[in-house]
Parts: C-alpha cells; sequence; structure tokens
C-alpha cells in the first residue's frame, strides 16, 4: 500500500512540495453566514444537479476547520490548497466581511502554525449572486471588482499565505458556465463562453500586480485546467480536429497569458462570436507569473466530422475513473513537456490531480486500489515529465475529502479521505495512507 518512485526521483526530494487541495462551495458549509453565490443558484434550479443536493452543509468545514487542519497535519503534506470564497469575506457594497475574514485568517494561522504551506486561491467558481445578476462574467466591471476582492483580501490577509493564484481552471467558469451550460450560472452560448474567459483572463492580469504589491513574498500566479487533445488516427483531417479542439479548450487560456494572443483559429470563430478586446488588454493578461498551476485528470480523443471542426471520440474500452475519464498517464507526461516546449514557463505546480472511484467505507476501512493504480501511473507520469526538462515544483492531490462534485452533487468520491455526509466523520482512504507513507519516505 504504497507509491513507488525511482529513488534518484525529484519528487523524493525535501524541496519538492507534496499537498492537498480543496475549494470553499465543495466543503465549507455554512451557506448562512455568507452571500449568495451563483452555485446556490445553481443548485436550487431543478434538474442542474444530479443528486439535487446542494453545498448548504458540505463537509461542514466551516465549522470542523480545527479537526480539518489535524486530519491534513497527520498526513505529513507540506501545503494546503484551499481557496477563498468571495461572497464569505465581501459584502454587498464591496467592503470586506470580518466574520468571513476571520474565518480564514484562523485557518491560515492554524496552518502555519503546523508548518503547512497556504495555497491559496482567490476564486474557485463562487461568484457572488449579486454580481451575476449585473452580467456575472459577462460584464467588463466584474475583472475590475475582482481586482478590488484581491487587493482588499491580500491586505487583511497579510503575510499568512505561501502562494496565491488567481483563478482555478478559468475553462471550467468561461466553457462550462456560460457556453454550454452545465456548470453555474447555466448560460449555453458560444458568444457568452468567449467573453466571460476573456473578461476572465483580464481580471487576472489585473490582480496580479495587486499580488505582487500587497504580497510580495508569495509565489502569485493562476490555475489552469488541461484536457489534452488526441486524433483518433494519424490521417490529417483527425489531426487537424485534434489541433484545432487543443486550441479551443487549452490554448486559449494559456496563449494570452505568454504570447499575448488567442490561437490562430480565433480566426474562424463567427464575428457575433469573437468576444470585445479593448486595446491593451493582452498586455494587462501577460502579467509576469511566479508560478503555473496545472491541473490534469484526463485526455480526450478526436476526429473530423461533417460540419463542424472537430468530434470527440469515446473510448469506450479504456480503463475510465467514476466519472467515465479514460485514465490515459502517458498524456500527463505529454502535456508537461508540450507546455515547457510551447511557452516560456515559470515553475510550474500540479495544483490538481486525481481521480473518483466508487468508494466503499467496510469495517472502517476503504481499500481504494484503483485510487492508488490511478496516482501511482500519474505520479511517475510527473517523475518522467522532470526527468524530460519540465520545472516542476510540487504536486497537490485532488482531493483532500470527498466533497461536493459540481453538478455531480455527492454522487463522486475524489476524496483521499471518506466523508459519511450523515455524521461528517472523516476516514483516510488507503490512498490517503499511501500518500502520507510516500510523503515519509523522503
Amino acid at each position: 500500500m504504497k507509491y513507488s518512485l525511482p529513488s534518484t526521483s525529484k519528487l523524493l526530494d525535501k524541496a519538492f512540495t507534496f499537498g492537498v487541495a480543496t475549494a470553499s462551495f465543495q466543503i465549507e458549509g455554512a451557506s448562512e453566514s455568507r452571500l449568495p453565490c451563483i452555485w446556490d443558484t445553481f443548485c436550487a434550479t431543478a434538474g442542474k444537479v444530479r443528486d439535487g443536493s446542494n453545498g448548504d452543509v458540505a463537509c461542514n468545514h466551516y465549522n470542523l476547520w480545527q479537526q480539518d487542519v489535524e486530519l491534513i497535519s497527520s498526513l505529513g503534506v507540506d501545503a494546503y490548497r484551499l481557496s477563498i470564497s468571495w461572497p464569505r469575506v465581501m459584502h454587498k457594497d464591496g467592503s470586506l466581511n470580518p466574520q468571513g475574514v476571520n474565518f480564514y485568517i484562523g485557518l491560515l494561522d492554524a496552518l502555519n502554525a503546523k508548518g503547512i504551506k497556504p495555497f491559496v486561491t482567490l476564486y474557485h467558481w463562487d461568484l457572488p449572486q449579486h454580481l451575476e445578476d449585473n452580467g456575472g462574467w459577462l460584464n467588463r466591471e466584474t475583472a475590475y471588482l475582482f481586482r478590488d476582492y484581491a487587493d482588499k483580501i491580500t491586505q487583511a490577509l497579510g503575510d499568512r499565505v505561501y502562494s496565491y493564484a488567481t483563478f482555478n481552471e478559468p475553462f471550467c467558469s468561461s466553457y462550462l458556465g456560460y457556453e454550454v451550460g452545465i456548470h453555474a450560472p447555466g448560460l449555453a452560448k458560444k458568444s457568452y463562453g468567449r467573453q466571460a474567459a476573456h473578461h476572465i483572463l483580464l481580471a487576472h492580469g489585473l490582480a496580479m500586480p495587486v499580488l505582487q504589491k500587497n504580497s510580495p513574498h508569495s509565489l502569485n500566479g493562476i490555475v489552469l485546467n488541461f484536457t489534452p487533445a488526441y486524433p483518433l488516427t494519424d490521417s490529417e483531417a483527425d489531426n487537424t480536429a485534434a489541433k484545432l479542439a487543443d486550441e479551443y479548450f487549452n490554448q486559449w487560456y494559456i496563449k494570452p497569458l505568454f504570447d499575448g494572443a488567442y490561437p490562430d483559429s480565433f480566426a474562424l470563430l463567427s464575428d457575433e462570436d469573437k468576444p470585445v478586446i479593448h486595446d491593451g488588454d493582452f498586455d494587462i493578461m501577460q502579467a509576469p507569473l511566479d508560478f503555473l498551476g496545472v491541473n490534469f485528470y484526463t485526455r480526450t480523443v478526436y476526429q473530423a466530422a461533417a460540419g463542424k471542426p472537430f468530434a470527440e471520440v469515446d473510448m469506450l474500452d479504456a480503463p475510465k475513473t467514476d466519472m467515465g475519464w479514460e485514465i490515459y498517464p502517458q498524456a500527463f507526461t505529454d502535456l508537461l513537456v508540450s507546455l515547457h516546449e510551447k511557452y516560456a514557463l515559470p515553475p510550474v505546480y500540479i495544483t490538481e490531480n486525481g481521480a473518483a472511484m466508487p468508494d466503499k467505507l467496510l469495517n472502517g476501512v476503504v481499500n481504494d486500489q484503483d485510487r492508488i493504480g490511478y496516482y501511482q501511473m500519474h505520479l511517475t507520469a510527473v517523475h518522467n515529465a522532470i526527468e524530460q526538462g519540465v520545472n516542476i515544483d510540487g504536486y497537490f492531490a485532488w482531493s483532500l475529502m470527498d466533497n461536493f462534485e459540481w453538478a455531480e452533487g455527492y454522487l463522486k468520491r475524489f476524496g483521499i479521505v471518506y466523508v459519511d455526509y450523515a455524521t461528517q466523520q472523516r476516514t483516510i482512504k488507503n490512498s490517503g495512507i499511501a500518500f502520507k507513507t510516500l510523503i515519509g519516505s523522503r
């Protein structure tokens, strides 16, 4: 029940950061002590969340945070990645909410007291609903309100934070939330997805100088998710389809940050689907990064299709997680190497990697061998990328504990810790014990 890596692996160096990750809406609960957010509204809309659940209680982390810090500490990790709930720390008038701010100050102080580095994400999808009512990420003003939020909360938290990320996975907020509507706020229009993406990347660029000013000693950057695109066959048509899909779903969110432009396929968008871009926007987006967070779970396979640029292919016979996502660790190495070759990257942290599996708690034990296998293959994939020259400084398991899995509700379990939602009892799964063993063996 342990993970093995070559004895010379950088991952076994004490300087390499191992951590676990969560997000505010997914674990905190205590919805009554913050403003409503877009996910509250989405959950309350019939048919949006598979099990009809919501984040009102979730893992009750808001009330159980002290025992959760003990749990994190017991795993021996170097770092804990959490997100700040914008609607918890800000009033409607844009002033800070002291109750919400003090919750995070207590949490950060407890982590620091145990020598656990706090990696803080400022936006993990829970936009205050009153901002969505004014257009949300379709409204350019929201980017400037995000800068203001970033400014105030980073001043309030002082020197307690080891690393700040502006955003977690702009792709999910813009594409899933505004373009196809399967995440909050549930809008579905191509032009909305592209405009929301532009404003989120703009908000990131506006916030970066604020972070560097207010928190000059923290590592400040952004977290992007990638689902590498592969052609079904080696035909020119399938290769072109995969390239277009890669640009649309992956490069769209990173190229502006490093190259100050959208991918070439931007030209293929109809004029009504193109975002409104102001002069200087790309200059703002290209704010220097101290680190790049990379989230990886799976790959996607594409083929050419009549009447559209690409069509996704379901790899029917491939091994899959409980989310139905193909397990293909080679794509992780390929992705990291390709990003390293394509862009002048800062140090990279793997800020999320993990798998949902159909866990069973039997006699106080979760023997999740399938997840252990997933982690073993993907830790090896990270090792292989480092061997090929990619500068990777850390790895965070997603997730610390089972939680509210967005549109899937509580049906999918990603944790290395099992949560019994009826009792809020936490049980470290065998994958978590293996993670602890690996960290302790360095």
